[in-house]
């Protein structure tokens, strides 16, 4: 079912319905499958990464499901198979399309999946139901979880210690699935008629996928022989010895980019990921080619203040405005409520206009560089060191 020695497989974690941007790819992996040596490998590919989308431009990956599916009800995996095929010039024939709910009820089918927390983290900003939050918590080391609680664990955006970065929950993710297969083929779980049935029965309601049921089930048997602890894994990400930096593009929006302007460092660990023996480094040509793409905007640090009585504005406020891709550095009550009226105050004059521009956008707010003096008397008794200020008022919707 593969091209040569190696099959792809791309796998899309999506919220699906009753979620926001429910096409939108929160989860983005390469699994690569080489049969001849029983091996696999996931490449988590990040969400935020600029790439070109036909028509649409240059926009962050994770919206190429969605485009597709606008085009065509559940055409959004097909449509993202070909964007990642062309991006990364590799041959991925097949998809799978999995939403949250699959996610969760294929854990516990297994029974739930046993997984070594590497560190312990609380995320105080976990998305709840009717646009909430709530905070939830891991600790470190070997544990037990269910579906509900994995999904929590590989979605989790806002973790403390270290477990914040898009990167890391990539790192989850593939700790998760890797998880997962073990669980499913251990003592024969999934010849089980009744896991089986579960299995299948959340295949068909909330999967979509171009493998038909005979490849599903020929990539299972294969599993059995593959080494769990010898999974590959790559996260293509910022770190110093990345293949990524990090800029704000014109419209205000965090994107991801090639430090070198071109995909062939990615491309070339990708497709060498079965010969490498350790984290591939980033791979420099000898003339770097000029990089369209990027837009060196610097970053700036945004604080919004909640300046009315409604519990929790400030935080639905920062999770707008993150999926919109700006970075929000801090929350809080202010120092004086109730605020009428949504201000935007511009602390540091230089920060970049394409910013500000976005705010006033989204936010529908006017600008100002004073700061009332109830303001100024509670920033200079913190440490913040915010750009701009937001202090929302009755009127923020």
């Amino acid at each position: 079912m593969g091209q040569g020695d190696r099959i792809n497989i791309l796998l899309l974690g999506i919220g699906g319905a009753g979620h926001d941007g429910p096409y939108l790819s929160d989860t983005n992996i390469i699994l690569s499958i080489k049969p001849s040596a029983n091996q696999v490998a996931m490449i988590s590919v990040p969400r935020d990464l600029a790439v070109k989308i036909n028509e649409h431009g240059i926009r962050k990956i994770n919206n190429a499901d969605a485009f597709g599916e606008a085009q065509q009800a559940n055409g959004g995996g097909e449509y993202a198979r070909k964007i990642f095929e062309q991006t990364f010039n590799t041959n991925i024939p097949y998809y799978a399309r999995v939403d949250f709910t699959a996610f969760k009820e294929l854990i516990d089918a297994v029974g739930g999946i046993t997984i070594n927390i590497e560190r312990s983290f609380v995320d105080t900003a976990y998305p709840g139901p009717n646009n909430s939050f709530q905070t939830i918590s891991f600790s470190a080391g070997l544990q037990k979880i269910d579906g509900e609680r994995a999904l929590m664990f590989a979605r989790s955006r806002h973790g403390s210690n270290g477990e914040g970065s898009d990167f890391a929950r990539a790192k989850r993710q593939q700790l998760a699935l890797s998880a997962f297969k073990k669980k499913l083929l251990s003592a024969g779980a999934y010849l089980n008629p009744i896991t089986l049935q579960k299995i299948i029965t959340s295949l068909s309601q909330h999967i979509i996928t171009n493998m038909d049921f005979g490849q599903i089930m020929y990539l299972v048997g294969m599993a059995k022989d593959f080494n769990s602890e010898d999974v590959k894994t790559l996260v293509i990400d910022d770190s110093p010895n990345g293949f990524l930096k990090s800029i704000i593009s014109e419209d205000g929006a965090y994107l991801l980019v090639s430090k070198t302007g071109d995909y062939s460092g990615i491309n070339s660990a990708i497709n060498n990921i079965f010969e490498a023996t350790g984290t591939p480094a980033v791979y420099i040509p000898e003339q770097t080619k000029s990089a369209a793409i990027v837009i060196a905007i610097p970053s700036v640090k945004i604080e919004i203040q909640n300046g009315t009585w409604r519990a929790g504005l400030a935080a639905i406020k920062k999770q707008e405005l993150e999926k919109d891709g700006l970075i929000i550095s801090s929350i809080s009550n202010s120092a004086k409520r109730p605020i009428a009226s949504t201000t935007i105050y511009i602390r540091n004059t230089s920060a970049s206009s394409a910013i500000v521009s976005s705010l006033i956008n989204k936010l529908q707010a006017p600008t100002t560089s004073t700061l009332p003096e109830w303001l100024k008397s509670a920033y200079n008794a913190s440490s913040s060191s915010s750009d701009i200020i937001v202090v929302l008022g009755e009127d923020a919707s």
